[in-house]
């Protein structure tokens, strides 16, 4: 990708990235509103999926824009290397996690940091831990409420579900039964344990190096 490319897919993404942000809480609350009473009038359910569908029209969008400004062909390269940009476009409940660029939009307008590396793990892990659980107790929710033999009949039994996986713990009290549910109970199980190993690694190294700066700890170990 030459300058010029870099420089506008740049520009691209100091423009769209807030307006891109606020659309996916717009989609975020949009499919909750429609999961979450289903006694709205068709009208307004008619309403409610063509916003979801005009924000997931508005992604794709950007998405094609963003490979076209990259100047690079579209392939498995391409996905590999834009993974996250891929994985919210094709599960769109997850574009906030993009808010990680917001960050680093504005960060370009700073010649410091605004949170320390640390901060910024554990801030990041916090959100995505938070906006996972609620889209987690969304979709599976949604998959789960009216098939037979189910566990999971309200929202409070999917965020208790969600807590459990995402945290690891598993207590079995309340499990997915259709094959849509258990996919998205393997996606949440392998997103916890990727922030749970986040947060835990980011700590250690902040209190190694707060005990190596108080001398409680030998130089380069």
């Amino acid at each position: 990708m030459d300058d010029d490319d870099g420089g506008r897919l740049a520009r691209w993404e100091n423009r769209t990235e807030l307006p891109l942000f606020l659309m996916s809480m717009v989609f975020l609350g949009a499919y909750a509103a429609h999961v979450l009473d289903p006694g709205l009038p068709p009208a307004a359910h008619t309403a409610l999926l063509a916003t979801i569908g005009f924000a997931w029209a508005t992604f794709a969008v950007d998405y094609a824009v963003r490979v076209r400004l990259s100047n690079r062909r579209f392939g498995p390269r391409y996905v590999s290397r834009h993974l996250l940009d891929t994985v919210v476009l094709l599960l769109p409940l997850l574009r906030p996690l993009r808010a990680v660029h917001i960050y680093q939009v504005m960060q370009r307008r700073h010649e410091q940091p605004l949170l320390s590396l640390y901060g910024r793990v554990i801030a990041y892990a916090g959100m995505a831990a938070v906006l996972l659980g609620f889209s987690g107790a969304l979709a599976v929710y949604q998959q789960e409420r009216h098939a037979p033999g189910a566990t999971i009949r309200t929202f409070g039994d999917a965020t208790w579900w969600t807590c459990e996986t995402l945290t690891t713990v598993g207590y079995g009290d309340v499990v997915p039964v259709t094959p849509a549910g258990r996919a998205i109970a393997a996606c949440l199980m392998l997103m916890g344990l990727a922030l749970l190993g986040a947060v835990t690694g980011s700590f250690s190294s902040w209190l190694y190096q707060t005990f190596a700066r108080e001398g409680e700890l030998p130089p380069g170990r």
